[in-house]
């Protein structure tokens, strides 16, 4: 199994100092990654409703820090040298698939093959309405923007003809080390799991208890057959706030008969005695799964 932690770039982890201390703990503590979050902008009494809460807000101020994921990364990744670097995820139809494109690979050039990239179609309709970008047409930009990416990073010269994006006889360089970035597309949907069954390597579904996690990677694994892909190369992500104290390798075991491949934990647990505490969680659980 492996380990990452998700929302690296929130709270005091949003500073420059506090974020290379948590990153270099995590790599010496055994963590495979860290994964950011994004929202360009969070418009003051949104009234969309947040997916991963009963409240239907986000947790914590409005007017916390967020820093580009992008620019955060970037920013460990000099510091690091293994600790893999992800979005978990970006919202991508909210960005330049072509500039995106380019961002992506010059990273994980410069980190040595680092990058992995996280994507979901976005929940806050005012944060596309201030981007001038029309929320209804998320799930078709999303899926045109993989192509247009994968296009890019991929041949010598590329070309795309998409419903939103097209080139053609482009040259973008860098590219990425290993000939592409893996894309891990996230949402507690079953039109999430569908999407990462039909266009995705991985899928990181939304928090769920057991039954509904177990659920959504069968409707991804029939989605990826279904496609002509092999549905056991998806890799599967899991939340995991239930892997702490007694029952944590019993929770990590379950994870892993289900078919999870990584288990993401959130940074929030680790604001105080940082260092320490990755410290203590990469003794007691990654050591031992």
């Amino acid at each position: 199994m492996k380990f990452g932690i998700i929302f690296a770039n929130t709270g005091p982890f949003a500073e420059p100092e506090a974020a290379i201390e948590m990153a270099l703990a995590a790599e010496e503590a055994g963590f495979e990654s860290v994964s950011t979050v994004e929202h360009v902008v969070i418009p003051e009494g949104y009234e969309s409703a947040y997916p991963y809460d009963r409240s239907g807000k986000m947790p914590g101020s409005d007017k916390a820090p967020i820093p580009d994921p992008l620019i955060w990364l970037s920013f460990v990744a000099a510091r690091t040298s293994t600790i893999r670097l992800a979005t978990g995820i970006l919202i991508l139809p909210q960005r330049n698939p072509v500039v995106l494109a380019k961002e992506l690979a010059t990273l994980d050039h410069l980190s040595g093959g680092r990058m992995d990239l996280g994507v979901g179609i976005g929940w806050l309709a005012e944060e596309f309405d201030a981007l001038g970008i029309p929320f209804s047409e998320r799930a078709a930009r999303t899926d045109d923007a993989i192509g247009a990416l994968r296009a890019l990073w991929s041949q010598d010269v590329a070309s795309y003809a998409g419903a939103f994006t097209s080139f053609a006889n482009c040259i973008s360089k860098p590219q990425p080390i290993n000939g592409a970035i893996p894309v891990h597309v996230g949402g507690h949907s079953e039109a999430a799991a569908r999407r990462a069954g039909r266009l995705g390597d991985g899928f990181f579904p939304g928090e769920g208890n057991h039954a509904k996690l177990a659920n959504l990677i069968e409707i991804a694994r029939n989605a990826a057959a279904d496609a002509g892909r092999d549905p056991e190369a998806l890799e599967i992500t899991s939340g995991g706030r239930g892997v702490f104290g007694p029952g944590a390798l019993d929770e990590v075991s379950a994870l892993a008969e289900l078919g999870v491949d990584r288990v993401v934990v959130p940074a929030f647990l680790y604001y105080a005695d940082t260092a320490d505490a990755l410290a203590a969680f990469g003794a007691e659980v990654i050591a031992k799964s």
